[in-house]
């Protein structure tokens, strides 16, 4: 008998570290599909929205100057030691970690254009999508939340571009769907990112934190074991 999980990673757009485990957990999951061929599971990956930083905003601050300051109390040395220490994690998995360029700011729009994706389009379109802001912003110093984009992640997920325009112009759009899962990450006790829950037919698998691909094969391992 054949059993469906979802998996719902639960992330926000500008935390390397949710890149870094949705980087993992889509290696796994390929993975998995080539040394499973006829598993009985098949797994849906679906995001939910979480702002680590709401207060941010639309306009942002200079992302090196901000983690300087935020995360490392002014100290140059120590944001050069995370921003070496970033870059050689980064390049395990194969992203380009770029702290020293490029703006910080708020991604409610990002949000939005994710859950539109994903309820109205499917999760793939969302899932290409994120990978996009993923790689402008981290990688390239693109402002994570830009109408350009935002534009340029639809467009990856194979929307027109006159589609893809109205989506980012109209911020109304899905935008009271998106505060309401923001609201429900929070109140089903999610406090940092990425967080991910994997159904299982027996029970629930929660990883918090950017785990190994190694940890979340073993995970996909077990829920597949106890669906027998």
């Amino acid at each position: 008998m054949s059993y469906s999980s979802t998996i719902t990673f639960t992330l926000d757009t500008i935390c390397p570290w949710t890149y870094l485990g949705f980087t993992r957990l889509t290696a796994a999951l390929a993975a998995f599909a080539v040394s499973h061929p006829d598993a009985s599971v098949t797994f849906t990956l679906k995001l939910a929205p979480y702002q680590l930083y709401p207060g941010f905003s639309a306009a942002g601050e200079n992302k090196y100057e901000w983690y300087k300051r935020e995360k490392y109390n002014g100290s140059e040395e120590r944001m050069r030691m995370y921003v070496g220490a970033m870059r050689d994690l980064g390049e395990k998995d194969g992203i380009a970690f770029d702290f020293e360029n490029g703006m910080i700011a708020n991604t409610l729009n990002a949000h939005r254009i994710l859950r539109f994706l994903q309820e109205t389009y499917s999760p793939s379109h969302a899932l290409v999508a994120l990978s996009s802001l993923y790689e402008q912003y981290f990688s390239e110093a693109k402002h994570p939340s830009s109408r350009d984009t935002l534009v340029t992640a639809c467009l990856a997920a194979g929307l027109s571009r006159a589609d893809a325009e109205e989506l980012v112009n109209n911020e109304e759009k899905w935008l009271k769907e998106t505060k309401a899962a923001i609201r429900e990450q929070a109140q089903n006790g999610v406090d940092s990112v990425p967080y991910v829950v994997v159904e299982g037919r027996r029970r629930d698998f929660t990883l918090v934190g950017a785990k190994s691909e190694e940890d979340y094969r073993k995970v996909l391992e077990q829920v597949v074991k106890e669906a027998r």
